[in-house]
């Protein structure tokens, strides 16, 4: 290989290796690679291109003696350990510009189906019920809106809330001064108090991994519609039935959960009663995974190449 050979393993837009080779790297394109064969073939590659689906951990990074960088087609980074990667001079990449629009339309969507129902109503005409007044709708206009989280995917979720005349306040532990057109920085205690939806938009870290909890949503002072379109593992799904069940929450729109696809999901104990709540609504984790996103994340990282210092 060349000192500019990237292993692919993972399923990305061909856009981004139309635009490495461009540049001069050599692409080994192999989306259905197996984990013992990427660590036999690693240690002869620059880079890496991955994006959710292979983890590289401490044992990839310890093999891949010739790693100079890792291309991450997506936003979140929590599939790689950032900071062993860091350590040995990997320069890491990610591409949240390019489904940050996803993000933010996937969370107004399951938000206003939330709110008037959409979900539940499709159900019953289906079955021959004309329900009025069961499913009578909630209007977003004058409502404050609390954003978790103030990176890409949280300012697309508030730039695209403008047209709906709402207050849209949010918090960053990690940002200030951020105050913008689209929202009003303010503090967690602010979040709390004002809030009439809650959306999560931040990275799983240990730091986040399960923060919204029992006690989280007991500081809430007024019932909330709440989304999480970010990472599961962020939210204890048995609390946030909890809320549900006590009137804290009004509707919840998850995307993503603490345990995802099946057959592991059905054999989590808060399964049963996840699916049977008609105030629930869930998508399998494609808020940022579009048929637009899929080509823009890959240019945005073909592009990000010419960043790097090799």
């Amino acid at each position: 290989m060349t000192n500019k050979s990237i292993l692919i393993v993972d399923d990305l837009h061909p856009a981004f290796m139309n635009m490495a080779s461009a540049q001069g790297f050599e692409c080994d394109y192999r989306p259905d690679i197996k984990r013992d064969k990427i660590l036999e073939l690693l240690p002869a590659y620059t880079g890496l291109a991955v994006r959710s689906k292979f983890k590289v951990d401490k044992e990839v990074l310890d093999l891949a003696t010739n790693l100079k960088f890792i291309a991450r087609a997506g936003a979140g980074m929590d599939g790689i350990d950032e900071a062993h990667a860091l350590q040995k001079g990997i320069q890491l990449l990610n591409a949240p510009e390019g489904n940050m629009d996803a993000v933010g339309e996937h969370a107004i969507g399951m938000l206003l189906s939330l709110m008037n129902n959409f979900d539940r109503a499709d159900e019953e005409i289906r079955k021959g019920q004309w329900l009025r007044e069961a499913n009578r709708g909630y209007e977003l206009k004058g409502r404050t809106v609390g954003i978790i989280g103030y990176g890409h995917m949280g300012q697309s979720f508030a730039r695209k809330l403008s047209a709906f005349g709402v207050n849209v306040i949010a918090y960053d532990k990690y940002r200030t001064g951020f105050s913008d057109a689209y929202a009003r920085e303010v503090s967690m205690e602010e979040i709390v108090k004002h809030s009439d939806v809650l959306s999560l938009h931040i990275p799983l870290t240990t730091e986040t991994k399960g923060m919204v909890n029992d006690e989280y949503f007991f500081h809430f002072k007024k019932p909330i519609f709440f989304l999480n379109t970010a990472r599961g593992p962020i939210t204890d799904t048995q609390a946030v039935l909890n809320a549900i069940k006590q009137g804290k929450i009004l509707g919840a729109g998850l995307d993503v959960l603490s345990t995802e696809k099946f057959p592991a999901l059905a054999a989590e104990p808060w399964f049963d009663e996840l699916i049977k709540s008609r105030k629930v609504l869930l998508t399998p984790h494609v808020a940022g995974w579009t048929f637009e996103s899929y080509r823009k994340i890959s240019e945005i990282l073909g592009e990000k190449l010419k960043t790097l210092i090799l």
